[in-house]
Order: C-alpha cells, then structure tokens, then sequence
C-alpha cells in the first residue's frame, strides 16, 4: 500500500458512514439489515471476503485462521437464527489473525465475550447452539442480503449506523 492509500485509511477510519454517505453519496450501497453490534470495535472497515454457508461455521473457522491483512469477513448464513455461525474461540482466531471485523447474517454465541475482544463484529442476534462442522459452503463468491450485493474485494465500512459498501478505497 503507498502512502496515499495509507493516509486515505487512516482518514476513513476516523469518519463515521454518515460522513461517508454526505461526501460519497455516489459511490456507496448500504446495507438495510439492522445488525447488532458485538465486538468491542464499533467502527471497522476493509476489503470484503465472503462465505455462503448454512448452519455450518467449519468454512468459517477455516477461513479466520489465514491471514486477514485487515479485510472483513462477510458470512450469508441465510438469516438462520436456529444456531451460532461464530463463538468466542471462532471470532478469537479472527484477532489473532489481523481480521478487521465479522459480519454475519446469521447469530452468534458468547456474546460476553464477544464483548471484549477488539474486533468489529455484527450479527442478527444470538442463539447458544453449536452450528455443524461439515465444512459446507463456498468461500469468496458475491453475496447478498439487506438490498445490497458483498462481492470478494469491495470495502466495507460499518459503524454504530450501519454498514455501506464501496467498489474502491474512500
């Protein structure tokens, strides 16, 4: 990354998506789901990774234990509320990984936890059941869900208002 695209960061990191729609009104989707908020990090931003998946996390654990280089992982788990998607030691990996945040629609567990570790991390809700570990799903493909399409490679930006999508750096 040059210094111009380190800069742009470092700004956006300090910008709220309000900020962001009134300057780039033209270049940003925003999603319409009314995710809550579980991590400690309420603003998070990065490049969009993607995992389909149904009531299935072990794609997901797979995924969160490589190198995230700051991006955001964006899980379709088709809004099933019968079973986490990610717990504590799932959303751990993440962090120690160098993951920006989670978004997943679907829920997730220990959400105590969750809490504390600094990562973003928004979900539908919670549920203390396990999800399968088949590894069903499919890994970086485009998305969709809250009127707006994650493709592999978009920025996402979140905050305590909501999440927007961009096909570049902002």
């Amino acid at each position: 990354m040059d210094d111009s695209n380190a800069n742009s960061l470092a700004t956006t990191n300090s910008l709220a998506t309000a900020d962001l729609v009134d300057a780039h009104a033209d270049r940003v989707r925003s999603c319409t789901v009314q995710f809550q908020q579980f991590g400690a990090r309420a603003r998070f931003f990065g490049r969009v990774r993607t995992v389909k998946t149904f009531e299935d996390n072990a794609l997901i654990r797979q995924t969160l234990s490589t190198p995230g280089a700051g991006a955001v992982l964006v899980v379709d788990g088709h809004a099933s509320l019968r079973c986490a998607l990610i717990g504590d030691i799932i959303a751990g990996l993440a962090l120690e990984n160098g993951w920006a945040g989670l978004v997943i629609w679907g829920v997730v567990r220990d959400r105590a936890a969750l809490s504390g570790l600094d990562l973003g991390i928004k979900a539908l809700g919670t549920n203390p059941w396990k999800s399968g570990k088949n590894g069903a799903g499919a890994l970086d493909v485009p998305v969709s869900f809250g009127g707006v399409d994650f493709r592999p490679g978009d920025w996402l930006y979140s905050d305590e208002d909501g999440i927007l999508l961009s096909e570049e750096c902002l």
